[in-house]
């Protein structure tokens, strides 16, 4: 962001809330950047997990991950899911369990991701995915992103214990 939305002038940086930010010095408006949440699908099928190789234009590209994408402004964040899913995937999904929300420290993209199983629609990838494979769980690709194998790991955790948490229930 280079201008104010307020007034148009160009923004420089001030410390606020001990921490630098885009600031006005025409009008005195601060810009909080916030971060973006994004969506991710955990579905399994037989023992195996399904993931996609990510495609050119993307963060990770020809790596695995589990089928996710970002949540729109204004929509309520299972519909993004269950959207995510669909158009990632192919497949329409019921969401099982919120397994957790994922971020690190300097990345800007929070992330949900939810257990889910496929109650319709036909295996296909999507624009963002070159291809979709179903893993077995001791046989897993190198992940694409640093969260991934704890997500995987609460996934798990979540599995073994009974499957509680219930968002499409």
């Amino acid at each position: 962001m280079r201008f104010c939305a307020e007034c148009g002038h160009e923004l420089g940086e001030r410390e606020v809330g001990g921490r630098p930010r885009p600031h006005c010095p025409a009008c005195g408006t601060t810009v909080f950047l916030d971060p973006k949440l994004a969506v991710a699908v955990l579905v399994e099928d037989g023992g195996r997990l399904l993931l996609g190789r990510r495609g050119q234009g993307v963060a990770s590209p020809g790596k695995w991950s589990f089928p996710a994408g970002f949540v729109d402004r204004g929509e309520q964040v299972e519909d993004a899911a269950r959207r995510e899913a669909r158009e990632e995937t192919g497949l329409a999904v019921r969401l099982d369990a919120l397994l957790g929300l994922y971020s690190g420290a300097g990345h800007p993209t929070v992330l949900a991701a939810y257990a889910a199983t496929a109650v319709g629609g036909a295996l296909a990838p999507g624009d963002d995915l070159t291809e979709l494979a179903y893993f077995p769980l001791d046989a897993l690709p190198d992940p694409a992103f640093p969260h991934d194998r704890q997500i995987v790991a609460d996934w798990l955790a979540w599995r073994d214990t009974g499957r509680q948490r219930t968002p499409d229930s």
